[in-house]
């Protein structure tokens, strides 16, 4: 901008966030900041823990924070105005610097046009794999000045393309302990602590819940079958996604005793000597509790040949993008079925275990890099080397 800034002049910051993941991560990165700068003032659309911290939310993100395609059309109209007033609060409150964490579809737009008006723009969370087009990747680079990444690979692919970006690392990997203690997990859950334990995770979304669940019961009962000893434990996102769950258990295998929890993936994944899971996030956080996995993708046949066309990778699970190798068995589409998710896993609750977990804790040292202080340290040399130019 043209107004002529001088280093003691208190730092002002934009930050755009849309659900809780984000607010999450928001509030990391304003944390590590405070320390840095304690005078940074923070306004825009944020969430309970941003705003605990000081952030001044002109909307809640609870606004933003819009799944499925019906529900954005119902308030498409309260998102446009959100959008305009939200460029014209920035627009007047000059801030040094304009932070969008993740919520591409409404993040994107935003930080375009408030890069074309001069203002520095940095995005936190690079899109999703799946949306890696040459096109969006344009748009992405002229939205931004800088992405933050969360993985080594996607810096890569931005490296390609010439588009500034920096890895910072995952807030998970530096969450979660390098020797996470599975006996102490299990005893937590009420688990046996004696025999082996089978985690089902068939997905956060009801779509994939109900592709997958029925495949993984039929594996999970055939395997307790071969193994009587073996301990089931199934965990779901909320109570409508459990009962979900339960619904199609009672439809499937009604005999089968598997213990069901709410919201605590992280510590079944832990307590867990394996899991079978649906292709997402939840596979880092698998990873990096050293869980051995065998990965399901699934989803109905038009959105799959469209992915088809789209995706030109060798693999689809987070942890072999991460080893680039195939490092957990990956089973997609047609290929997911009862004898190949019982023949992927019976290697893993064998002795085929051991060198798996020595390979994610080697991943999990490349990502855990204190992702907030990284977000931080960029953000404010960024904002150093704007206001010199000005």
């Amino acid at each position: 901008m043209s107004v002529h800034h001088h280093n003691t002049t208190p730092l002002k910051i934009a930050i755009i966030v849309g659900e809780h993941s984000g607010d999450i991560l928001a509030a990391g990165v304003m944390r590590a900041l405070l320390k840095l700068r304690p005078d940074t003032e923070f306004f825009g659309i944020g969430g309970p823990r941003m705003q605990a911290l000081g952030f001044n939310a002109w909307f809640d993100m609870e606004e933003l924070a819009v799944m499925g395609l019906v529900e954005v059309l119902g308030r498409l109209p309260r998102l446009l105005t959100i959008r305009k007033q939200l460029l014209q609060k920035i627009q007047s409150a000059q801030p040094d610097l304009i932070l969008g964490v993740d919520a591409p579809d409404f993040n994107i737009p935003v930080e375009h046009k408030l890069k074309q008006a001069g203002f520095t723009t940095v995005h936190y969370v690079s899109p999703s794999v799946w949306a890696w087009r040459q096109k969006r990747i344009h748009k992405i680079a002229a939205a931004t000045d800088l992405v933050l990444a969360l993985l080594p690979f996607e810096k890569a692919f931005y490296d390609q393309h010439q588009v500034p970006c920096r890895f910072v690392g995952h807030t998970l990997a530096d969450e979660m302990p390098l020797q996470p203690d599975k006996a102490a997990s299990k005893l937590e859950l009420g688990l046996k602590k004696a025999t082996q334990v089978l985690a089902l995770m068939p997905g956060s979304r009801s779509n994939e819940i109900k592709l997958l669940t029925p495949y993984f019961l039929a594996a999970a009962q055939q395997l307790q079958q071969q193994n009587p000893g073996l301990q089931l434990v199934c965990a779901m996102v909320t109570e409508q996604k459990a009962q979900l769950f339960q619904q199609l258990k009672q439809q499937f295998a009604p005999e089968l005793e598997i213990k069901l929890l709410i919201g605590q993936s992280r510590q079944v994944l832990t307590a867990a000597d394996a899991v079978f899971i649906a292709s997402g996030t939840a596979t880092l956080e698998a990873m990096l509790a050293k869980c051995p996995m065998v990965v399901a993708y699934k989803v109905n046949a038009l959105t799959y040949q469209l992915a088809k066309r789209l995706v030109k990778l060798d693999y689809f699970s987070l942890p072999n993008l991460l080893a680039n190798e195939a490092l957990v068995p990956e089973l997609l589409q047609e290929g997911v079925s009862q004898q190949t998710l019982v023949a992927a896993m019976e290697p893993l609750l064998g002795q085929g275990a051991a060198p798996l977990k020595q390979r994610f804790t080697e991943l999990h040292k490349q990502l855990a890099c204190d992702a907030s202080q990284q977000a931080a340290e960029a953000i404010l040399g960024l904002i150093e080397k704007s206001r010199s130019h000005d």
